[in-house]
């Protein structure tokens, strides 16, 4: 595999699984919930990556009780928010973006997306998206079709970051110029590129950078 040089006017980024590692944050989170809603809710199940809170709900629990069982997840995750910790070479990258060029495309509510960059040391962008955004949420383009929009850009001028099927299917959806997968965990799609993790990835002189000792694919 060869270095990559990719000329693009901005990025978007999904954050769990891409910039940060909320993994155990959510399975404690998810856990205590499915107690209390839906015993035999297993969150660990790859399907279930990528996909808005609100929308995972309305799968498990009948129509009256989905406001309490939303409120309460959303209740679980902000408090656990703070175990997250960043992914190899998200704050390098982050950090060296200059502002209005990049942005994350989230699946999670502004305040835990939010609070999940926060507790990983990462900037929040201005430009945010998350749940409450969008009409539909990931596999549906709209998460990247507004942060392509937030940005003044078109999709086609974004590359977009994903690890999750959902958001890769989103990513594609959107027209964006490039798809990348992010760990081993995007080798299970059709993403032509797939990167270890964010580390060793640059962006200068107008193009995406990415080694080949970064690349799986």
């Amino acid at each position: 595999m060869s270095d990559l040089v990719i000329p693009v006017a901005g990025l978007l980024f999904d954050n769990d699984g891409v910039l940060v590692d909320s993994h155990g944050a959510a399975v404690e989170a998810w856990d205590a919930w499915s107690k209390k809603f839906a015993p035999d809710f297993d969150w660990s199940d790859r399907s279930n990556a990528g996909i808005r809170a609100e929308d995972m709900v309305r799968r498990h629990v009948a129509d009256d009780l989905y406001d309490e069982a939303v409120a309460y997840i959303h209740q679980l995750e902000q408090d656990s928010s703070s175990l997250t910790k960043p992914l190899p070479g998200a704050v390098e990258l982050l950090t060296s973006l200059t502002p209005g060029m990049w942005t994350v495309c989230t699946s999670a509510n502004p305040r835990l997306g939010a609070a999940r960059l926060r507790a990983a040391g990462l900037p929040v962008p201005a430009e945010l998206v998350s749940s409450e955004d969008v009409e539909l949420g990931k596999p549906y383009p709209d998460p990247y079709l507004r942060g392509a929009q937030n940005l003044g850009l078109a999709p086609g001028e974004c590359i977009v970051f994903e690890d999750a099927a959902a958001g890769i299917q989103a990513g594609l959806a959107a027209g964006a110029a490039q798809v990348i997968g992010v760990t081993q965990v995007a080798l299970d799609t059709d993403v032509n590129i797939v990167v270890k993790s964010l580390e060793g990835v640059s962006y200068h002189d107008g193009a995406l950078h990415i080694p080949a000792s970064s690349r799986l694919r």
